[in-house]
């Protein structure tokens, strides 16, 4: 879920030796991740199976009787997860084209952590102070969650949005060994036939270690942003619409078993049907459709999309349990959802860009003395 900036890149297209052409920022995309964002957040507060329970603890009772259509509508924001990892494939393979693995490393480092360390304070903070919605952990529990690494420990997370974490961190352990060999079409087209053979094999091989990293449950997500960036930098062809094609296929098997296994509030259709619509107009942004977007604004919102993912739910969810009989239902969610943005938008201010920026410099000295060490 974690994104780089969406800098410039540039294409180099088959059968163009040596002409190079510039594309613009993709503004669409910085849009298309805070919308995945904002739909994931609805869904924390008024869509999930647990808030729909009898006397639940967000609400104190099923939020469809308080607001039936606001919940059929986050009953399918989860839906944003999906959309988050399509999106990370496609802008880690921009941002890494070119890249070293030590230039790799540092940018993913530093996109991670600062924010990442905030929101882990944050929440602790949080509901030490509005007990009663969720179990608080134990100080060791808690400083592990500051490592990212707690899944591979069997700890518990300090919010439970952190899994798609661990997810990531896979990919990024998987994509290192094609970034360390050098991007190119050939390299990353056989990473994803790789990635998707390992990743439909998993389930049955009966080897945790396979299952382990090859995470079938989200590669075919993250193949299907790696084959769309492809398309954008190198023009469509019969081989990159048949892997996002299986992509596709795979993607609405998942989707099924989410639902049947996690969620268990919206249809196997209606969720396929909004993740086809993204899938588009991804491939809208691929082909360079929509390079006339070019609204500045829509940076400061991307800006506000991982700070308000990793800050929104336990904390939100207590808020509202601590508000839910002081306005009405919907003005509540709509008024925790500004505050949670405002918030972001100060934590990536004033938390992020200057902590990553002392990190990057932190690192890159560590690493000129890496280099001097192997020198001598």
């Amino acid at each position: 879920m974690a994104l780089p900036p969406l800098a410039v890149q540039p294409e180099q297209r088959p059968g163009i030796p040596g002409r190079r052409q510039e594309r613009p920022r993709l503004y669409a995309v910085d849009g298309i991740r805070l919308l995945a964002a904002l739909m994931v957040a609805l869904h924390h507060y008024a869509g999930t199976r647990r808030a729909n329970m009898p006397d639940n603890l967000i609400w104190d009772r099923p939020v469809s009787d308080i607001m039936p259509t606001v919940f059929h509508v986050a009953a399918y924001g989860w839906i944003g997860v999906e959309i988050f990892f399509v999106i990370s494939g496609f802008v880690i393979c921009m941002s890494c084209w070119g890249r070293t693995p030590r230039q790799f490393f540092v940018s993913r480092v530093i996109r991670l952590y600062p924010a990442y360390w905030f929101a882990v304070l944050f929440t602790t903070a949080v509901l030490a102070a509005l007990p009663g919605v969720w179990e608080q952990l134990r100080a060791r529990d808690v400083l592990l969650n500051l490592t990212m690494l707690q899944s591979g420990s069997g700890v518990r997370n300090v919010d439970g949005v952190y899994w798609t974490l661990w997810s990531e961190l896979r990919f990024y352990l998987l994509f290192l060994a094609v970034v360390w060999r050098g991007l190119t079409y050939r390299r990353v087209v056989v990473f994803c036939c790789v990635w998707g053979a390992a990743a439909m094999l998993a389930p049955v091989a009966d080897f945790p270690l396979l299952d382990l990293l090859a995470a079938p449950e989200s590669a075919w997500y993250f193949i299907a942003g790696l084959a769309l960036y492809l398309m954008h930098r190198f023009g469509q062809d019969l081989l990159l619409w048949g892997i996002l094609g299986m992509a596709w296929l795979m993607a609405q098997k998942e989707l099924g078993d989410r639902i049947d296994e996690v969620e268990h509030v919206s249809s196997w259709r209606g969720a396929v049907l909004i993740f086809t619509v993204f899938l588009l107009v991804m491939v809208a942004v691929a082909l360079g459709w929509t390079d006339r977007v070019r609204w500045r604004w829509l940076v400061t919102a991307g800006s506000l999309t991982y700070p308000l993912y990793l800050m929104h739910y336990a904390a939100g969810t207590a808020v509202i349990n601590r508000l839910r009989d002081e306005m009405d239902a919907r003005l509540l969610v709509a008024v925790v959802l500004a505050g949670f943005l405002l918030l972001s938008w100060a934590a990536h201010r004033f938390v992020e860009r200057p902590v990553a920026g002392a990190v990057k410099r932190g690192l890159e000295g560590a690493f000129v003395r890496l280099r001097a060490d192997q020198a001598g």
